[in-house]
């Protein structure tokens, strides 16, 4: 008995022993299936490979390799209130345009609209700037008296102008009650000529903040062509100052005033202007215009556009 005990025992570690044999011999020839963690590598995330260092995914550097446009905001001044005045640049091009909104302020409200509309339109279709194009857009040249008739110094709405003129009229200087489009050098006076009125040119060209962040850009980026927006009359005016109108000013003048449907002039005689900003422009051999509104509403986008469009095409390579 105790001999088959012994048999028994032996036979049952034989039998285990085997077992054993056999799990093993299974597990290292068929591997189990992988878990679902196990079946993405340590650089695979979402199904796209985490980029080494500052190796970008293929599919960003070709975005980024074919956009024409970039927009950067610089801040190129402070008004004598405190509020900032920025510079808005599409586009990573050599050849500049600049587009001047707001030199009035609120009372020539709807030149910011516009000037705001166009960023817009920058934004949302950049393929409209040439490659060896940047456009760089100010919209608000005069963010206190903006700030006197709309009640900021920054984007608003139709809506937001009160009905008053009384206020608009107000809105048309800076915190020195200053008109700034009579505060630069060419043919500056401290007492310049606005319609009927007389109003302040300040105390020197360039003597307010707004002005000399305006010379200041200008002479940093040397633009190749400036478009300044003002209202109201209804035309496109050329620049100059005692030199003759530059014949790249008479080009720019008649190519958007032929796209928008606006009047072509060659000078602005309604009255004597002095300190005038395209005036000194046109000084410095900067092919400048003035683009005014038809009235102090309606930004006409559907002329201004054509105009801006010409404009882009034409410096256009």
């Amino acid at each position: 008995m105790k001999q088959l005990i012994t048999t028994l025992i032996i036979v049952a570690l034989i039998a285990v022993g085997a077992y054993f044999l056999i799990q093993y011999t299974f597990n290292t020839t068929t591997p189990s299936a992988p878990t679902p963690e196990e079946q993405q590598p340590d650089d695979i995330t979402n199904g796209m490979a985490q980029p080494l260092g500052n190796e970008q995914p293929k599919e960003t550097a070709e975005l980024k390799a074919t956009s024409t446009t970039v927009e950067k905001n610089t801040i190129i001044g402070t008004s004598v209130n405190g509020h900032d005045i920025t510079a808005y640049q599409y586009g990573t091009g050599d050849t500049e345009l600049l587009f001047v909104a707001g030199i009035h302020g609120g009372y020539e409200w709807n030149s910011v609209l516009l000037a705001y509309a166009l960023m817009d339109y920058l934004k949302s279709n950049p393929d409209v700037i040439p490659t060896n194009e940047q456009v760089t857009v100010i919209p608000v040249l005069n963010p206190d008296g903006l700030y006197t008739t709309v009640g900021t110094a920054g984007t608003f709405t139709a809506s937001d102008v009160p009905a008053s003129i009384d206020k608009q009229i107000a809105g048309r200087f800076n915190g020195n009650n200053v008109d700034l489009n009579r505060n630069f050098d060419c043919d500056w006076q401290a007492s310049g000529t606005w319609q009927n009125k007389t109003v302040s040119g300040g105390s020197a060209p360039f003597s307010e903040p707004e002005s000399k962040a305006f010379m200041d850009y200008v002479d940093a980026h040397s633009p190749t062509a400036v478009v300044v927006y003002y209202s109201a009359v209804g035309g496109v005016f050329a620049s100059n100052c005692h030199n003759g109108i530059l014949p790249e000013t008479s080009t720019l003048t008649n190519l958007y005033a032929n796209a928008s449907g606006y009047k072509a002039y060659e000078n602005f005689n309604f009255y004597k202007v002095t300190g005038d900003a395209v005036n000194w422009l046109a000084k410095n051999s900067i092919p400048a215009i003035s683009v005014l509104l038809t009235n102090h509403q309606d930004i006409e986008w559907t002329k201004n556009k054509a105009g801006v469009d010409a404009v882009l095409s034409h410096y256009g390579k």
